[in-house]
């Protein structure tokens, strides 16, 4: 089944986000879009109402849709939060994980390993999708949601202000995390998670910043 071109428009401006093609504070126009993708402006509408509900996005007065331009403080918060929440989740999956969980993990782990390290928005990808598999594997649905927002939120700072190979998820991390919950040690979980979101954070460069791209469509690889 072909995805709607509203979808199909936010996982272009994700992936250009995440692949650092799109930057902080770019124009998304609705005709822009339209044209680009060869659909209703309704399609485009629908796009940036979706990654503005991310906080992806940002509607300025007057002016249209941005790319959002997240700050240091910003990026504190969001993983403090995460941190916060995540500590719960992980130690729901610790008490509640099940062998198809511990293996689904597993299967995902491996999934990661296979991805090329220049693959970056597929990397990103992935790296949110494990975190978000541990938020479903946690069992409470209203956790999983604040995750869905939250970790976008960090692939939109990650995208924006990583380096080519740093602040991305490492697999060994990871697995670290995997191990400690099959063993079912709490401590050793929480540990290596806590870890591992610092790490991430800490290795956030915010001087990285680059002027807003001019030509869209190059952004978002779409040929005439």
């Amino acid at each position: 089944m072909t995805a709607a071109p509203d979808t199909i428009i936010v996982d272009s401006i994700l992936d250009a986000i995440a692949d650092q093609r799109l930057r902080a504070g770019t124009k998304l126009g609705e005709q822009a879009l339209s044209d680009l993708f060869d659909c209703n402006r309704v399609h485009a509408r629908r796009a940036l109402a979706t990654l503005t509900a991310w906080q992806v996005v940002e509607h300025l007065p007057n002016r249209g849709a941005y790319v959002s331009t997240p700050t240091v403080e910003d990026a504190r918060n969001i993983f403090q939060a995460r941190r916060a929440i995540e500590t719960t989740i992980c130690r729901n999956v610790v008490r509640n994980a099940t062998d198809e969980d511990i293996a689904a993990l597993r299967a995902h782990l491996h999934e990661e390993h296979a991805c090329k390290a220049s693959d970056r928005s597929v990397v990103i990808r992935l790296t949110r999708g494990f975190h978000l598999l541990l938020a479903r594997l946690g069992g409470n649905p209203v956790l999983t949601r604040y995750m869905e927002e939250l970790t976008m939120r960090s692939s939109l700072i990650i995208g924006l202000y990583g380096t080519a190979q740093s602040a991305l998820c490492n697999d060994d991390e990871h697995r670290e995390i995997v191990d400690a919950i099959e063993a079912r040690d709490e401590k050793a979980t929480l540990a290596a998670l806590d870890e591992h979101l610092r790490g991430i954070e800490h290795q956030i460069n915010f001087d990285l910043t680059a002027p807003p791209t001019n030509v869209l469509a190059d952004a978002l690889r779409v040929k005439d």
